[in-house]
């Protein structure tokens, strides 16, 4: 049973992550011979402010 965790910073649309689990669901079924109903997709949105590179959180200017 595969579980594909997916980190994104917010503000995609709730259409976007539609399509984009559809498409990874698609993947991992091509790639592994699993079957559809048995992939498990879970997404967490990530605030701007709690994510950073450099040493400063994408909100810091």
């Amino acid at each position: 049973m595969p579980i594909v965790h997916i980190e994104l910073l917010e503000g995609r649309t709730q259409e976007q992550k539609n399509e984009m689990v559809k498409e990874v669901t698609e993947a991992i079924v091509r790639t592994t011979g699993a079957k559809e109903e048995a992939v498990s997709i879970v997404i967490s949105d990530m605030s701007k402010g709690n994510y950073a590179v450099g040493g400063k959180t994408l909100v810091q200017k």
